[in-house]
C-alpha cells in the first residue's frame, strides 16, 4: 500500500474530491517558507544528533540532503507537487527520496504545527527587516520633500474635509 501524501488522508474512506484537495493545500502559498523550513530542520536534526537520537552520519546525510533540496528550490529545479499539501511534507518526501529512511527520522520530536510556527517567525523576521528598510527610504523621501516645500501652504484635513491651512 502506498504511503499517504496527506496527513489527514488515512482517516478517509476513498479518495477526496479534487476541489477538497485544492481547498486544503497550502503549498502554493507556503513554498516561500522553504528556506526557513530547511534551516529549522537542520537545527532540529542537529539537536537530535546531540541528544543521540540520530547518529552523526544520519545528521550529515539529513543536512546534506536538505541543502541539496534547498539549492534545487532556489534554482527552480524542484517540482512542487500539491498532493503533498504543504512545504513540510514536500521537503520531507524529497528528503526521503534523496537519502532514504534516515529522512523519516527528522520528524522525531516535533509537530508540523511547531514547524510552521517557527517557519513563519523566521520569515516574518526577514520580512520586517525588508519593510523597515523601505519605510526608512520613504521617511527620507518625505523629509527631502518637506525641506523643498517649507514655504508652501497646504490644507489640513479633518473628518475627510478640508480644515485650516497648515
Amino acid at each position: 500500500m502506498a504511503r499517504s501524501k496527506k496527513s489527514w488522508e488515512k482517516r478517509l474512506a476513498g479518495k477526496p474530491d479534487e476541489l477538497a484537495i485544492d481547498f486544503v493545500e497550502s503549498l502554493s502559498i507556503d513554498r516561500r517558507l522553504y528556506k526557513y523550513d530547511i534551516a529549522g530542520s537542520i537545527a532540529h536534526a542537529q539537536m537530535l544528533a546531540e541528544q543521540k537520537l540520530i547518529t552523526k552520519s544520519e545528521f550529515k546525510a539529513i543536512k546534506d540532503g536538505l541543502l541539496k533540496i534547498s539549492q534545487r528550490i532556489a534554482d527552480g529545479k524542484f517540482r512542487f507537487d500539491k498532493t503533498y499539501e504543504d512545504i513540510h511534507m514536500a521537503i520531507e518526501a524529497a528528503l526521503v527520496r534523496e537519502i532514504g529512511q534516515a529522512g523519516k527520522k527528522l520528524h522525531t520530536g516535533r509537530s508540523r504545527n511547531d514547524q510552521v510556527a517557527a517557519d513563519i517567525r523566521l520569515w516574518m523576521r526577514d520580512e520586517i527587516e525588508i519593510l523597515q528598510a523601505k519605510i526608512t527610504r520613504l521617511q527620507k523621501a518625505f523629509v527631502k520633500l518637506a525641506n523643498r516645500y517649507t514655504e508652501d501652504v497646504m490644507p489640513g484635513y479633518t473628518h475627510m474635509q478640508r480644515a485650516q491651512p497648515i
